[in-house]
Order: C-alpha cells, then sequence, then structure tokens
C-alpha cells in the first residue's frame, strides 16, 4: 500500500467566486508545489473545466479526480465524483437539464468561463451556476449513484448551504460514501458530535478558491494506486484502503 496526499474541494476560474487566477497551469503547479498527489476539480454546478485541468496535469505525476460540487433543491452543496469523463458528462446533462436558467451577472457574482490548458478562454456559462438544481438531495444521490459515483454531502458543518445547516440534522436514509467537513473542527469532534458519523468516513479538504488555499487542508489515503476505484474502495476500508489522515 502506498500514501497519497489529496486536495478534493478545489474550484477553478469557472465557478464564479473562484479567483480568475484559478487556471488549470496554476491549479496544477501549485498543486505540485504543495505536494499533493491527487486534487479533483469540484466547481459549482458544472463540469466543464476538467478536461482542461486534466490536460494540464498529464505530463506530471498529479492525479485529476473528475468531480462537481452540486447545489441541491435545499441549497446544500454535495460532491460528486466520476470514474471518466463519459460518465462525467452524462451528469454535466443532468445539471444542465435541471439548473434554473438565471443569467449570471458577471459584475456582481463573477466571471464563468472555461480556461483550456494553454489559459486560453474557451466557453463562457450564461446561466449562474451557484444557484440550486430543481432536484433534491436524494434525487441527486440516486442520479449519482446511477452513474456508479461517489456522493459527499460538502463541509456539513457549516451553517449554511450544508446537510447540517439547511436541514438541521443529517438523514439515516441518505446513502453517502463519506461526509466533508470544514478545517473549522477537527474530524475527531465532529464524530464524537453525531452518531450517524461513527462508522462513515470523514474528509477534509480545502475548498480552495484561490491559488494560496490550494492544500492548506487535505486527506491522507492509503492505497495501491491513485485511482478512482481505489479512492472507492478506500472511502469504505475495502481490503485495506483506508482514509488515514
Amino acid at each position: 500500500m502506498n500514501l497519497f496526499k489529496a486536495d478534493l474541494h478545489i474550484h477553478t476560474v469557472l465557478s464564479p467566486c473562484g479567483s480568475l487566477d484559478m487556471s488549470p497551469k496554476v491549479i496544477v503547479k501549485t498543486a505540485l508545489q504543495k505536494g499533493l498527489d491527487i486534487i479533483a476539480i469540484t466547481d459549482h454546478n458544472s463540469t466543464r473545466q476538467c478536461l482542461g485541468v486534466t490536460q494540464a496535469a498529464a505530463h506530471s505525476n498529479l492525479k485529476v479526480f473528475l468531480g462537481v460540487e452540486v447545489t441541491t433543491k435545499e441549497e446544500i452543496h454535495c460532491l460528486a465524483y466520476f470514474e471518466n469523463f463519459e460518465l462525467l458528462n452524462c451528469f454535466q446533462d443532468y445539471i444542465d437539464q435541471y439548473l434554473p436558467d438565471y443569467k449570471n451577472n458577471a459584475d456582481k457574482f463573477g466571471y464563468q468561463v472555461v480556461v483550456d490548458a494553454d489559459e486560453n478562454i474557451i466557453y463562457e456559462e450564461s446561466r449562474l451556476l451557484i444557484t440550486g438544481l430543481d432536484q433534491n438531495i436524494n434525487q441527486i444521490e440516486l442520479k449519482v449513484r446511477e452513474l456508479n459515483g461517489i456522493f459527499i454531502p460538502a463541509h456539513i458543518n457549516k451553517p449554511k448551504y450544508s446537510l447540517i445547516g439547511q436541514l438541521g440534522f443529517i438523514p439515516n436514509d441518505l446513502r453517502v460514501d463519506a461526509y466533508e467537513v470544514s478545517n473549522h473542527i477537527t474530524k475527531e469532534v465532529m464524530r464524537s458530535q453525531n452518531i450517524f458519523l461513527k462508522d462513515k468516513s470523514i474528509l477534509q479538504n480545502s475548498d480552495a478558491h484561490i491559488p494560496e488555499l490550494i492544500g492548506k487542508s487535505y486527506n491522507i489515503l492509503k492505497m495501491e494506486k491513485p485511482t478512482f476505484k481505489e479512492f472507492k474502495m478506500a472511502l469504505h476500508n475495502i481490503n485495506g484502503r483506508e482514509i488515514v489522515g
């Protein structure tokens, strides 16, 4: 088994709240400088920047997981990860179907652009990406399952845009692969406060929107190799794979 340092919640220039400095090249360069082995791209309600970052990392030792931070109808932020671009694109089609057609105001919310590995703007998203999909958390979780993805409610201890913040509790019938907590609390304290976290893996990530925060929080994954399948096993403590830090 090997240990991999992983920051699995990173925004790019595509997220309206993401810095314009968060281009694929900058993200990859910064991640490598911070000693990360794995990153995941998780823009708000869009997967369209994953390709550019993957291409930017192609000639390095950095592994890029394909993800998204999707907002539910209840305004709960959830992380979803997919094994390949075919499945990722299927989830993007799902997002496009249920994302409300509210136009983005770049002066108010920020630009929403896709940048390729050579720093060229190739697409601008006109719909505001920080709104909730017209799908509740159970419907989104089910769709992620249909695509053999990984489903993780994000920063559940935050007062807003989180499972506990929006609902006031953790539903015991919600099928999750793990929970993410922000770096304002330790995993041990969070686990002690809620019995539903007792047997679940807990992640802490940077939720970086600017380069300086990439790798500020990270996970140590015990796996044979840095792949989606190994990550999924680590979340469920299968065959010696686990989250060890």
